[in-house]
């Protein structure tokens, strides 16, 4: 989610993390200014060099919510060519499912996220059909087929 890492012809790999909650997911509220549009996208990050995915996956989420997770399960990947704040973007996103240990963070109305580079964020429990056309916008564009897919 931070706002200062694309650089053109860089491809950034990245974990992200499905919690689910009765139908709905958990996912970071964000803002593209040039755009003027709100998104949400699941929470994670990057993977740093010579770290495997599972490992950055626990740590981004550590780093994020200050929660552990547990029973993770690799779902798929998603390449995403994207423009955020006016800048190209391009990923390699690892897609993860997993659940906190803290089961009390499923009782939550919101959590609260920690991005280093850009401050705090809030995080919200969504249905995935609050997604789509005229609706709210997710991110990675391909998250949502993939997710019906696998229900």
């Amino acid at each position: 989610m931070t706002k200062n890492y694309q650089t053109p012809q860089y491809i950034r790999p990245l974990v992200i993390c499905i919690f689910r909650r009765n139908g709905k997911i958990l996912v970071c509220e964000g803002i593209d200014t040039v755009k003027n549009d709100t998104f949400y996208r699941p929470a994670g990050g990057g993977i740093k060099f010579q770290e495997k995915a599972e490992d950055a996956l626990r740590r981004e989420i550590k780093e994020e919510t200050g929660e552990d997770i547990e029973n993770i399960k690799y779902l798929d990947t998603i390449e995403n060519i994207f423009t955020y704040e006016g800048k190209p973007g391009h990923e390699i996103i690892l897609v993860y499912d997993a659940e906190f240990v803290d089961k009390n963070m499923y009782e939550k109305e919101f959590i609260n996220i920690t991005e280093s580079a850009d401050g705090w964020y809030k995080a919200y429990w969504k249905s995935i059909d609050e997604f789509g056309k005229g609706k709210l916008i997710l991110y990675p564009v391909k998250l949502k087929q993939l997710l019906i897919e696998l229900n």
